[in-house]
């Protein structure tokens, strides 16, 4: 496997979602996720997975889960983060989407780290783990204001680990 790359949306306090739902809605960070992630493998949780009204289309989906006989169309079902990584290997890019228990497991496999930094602070149940800025080596990063579109402004962040 090529570059393990965890991608989020996650606010100034990591905070990722709430009630199984995100707690923004910006356009230009779908359309940007959606660019990345396009033919790629997906990594996920179960409660991400079925956040989704279907399967996002042009991507394997593996899903990993603690319950033993889940199936869902359209998912690979996984009970470990290794069966996961196992099956993407193939992948130069595999990404890891969420939510915060994955992210969190995935942390010390990864070797990239997409973050688009909302800048706010939210209520949230779930959150993106925090990261030692040491190890880590931001490459790129681009601002984006608020707009007709956009509530609330955030930054992408390209972070990759450090050697």
């Amino acid at each position: 496997m090529a570059e393990l790359t965890m991608i989020a949306a996650a606010a100034e306090n990591n905070a990722l979602g709430k009630d199984n739902d995100l707690v923004w809605h910006l356009p230009d960070d779908f359309k940007r996720f959606k660019k990345l992630t396009t033919g790629h493998h997906i990594i996920m949780g179960r409660k991400t997975f079925e956040t989704f009204p279907k399967p996002l289309p042009n991507r394997t989906h593996i899903v990993i889960t603690r319950k033993k006989n889940y199936q869902k169309e359209g998912a690979i079902v996984v009970h470990s983060l290794k069966e996961a990584l196992d099956l993407a290997k193939d992948d130069p890019q595999p990404f890891i989407i969420g939510g915060g228990e994955i992210y969190e497991l995935a942390l010390p496999e990864a070797d990239k780290i997409e973050l688009t930094r909302v800048h706010g602070t939210f209520e949230a149940d779930a959150f993106f783990p925090e990261f030692d800025e040491n190890n880590w080596e931001l490459v790129e990063s681009s601002f984006h204001p608020t707009d007709e579109n956009h509530n609330y402004s955030f930054t992408y962040l390209t972070y990759r680990r450090a050697k």
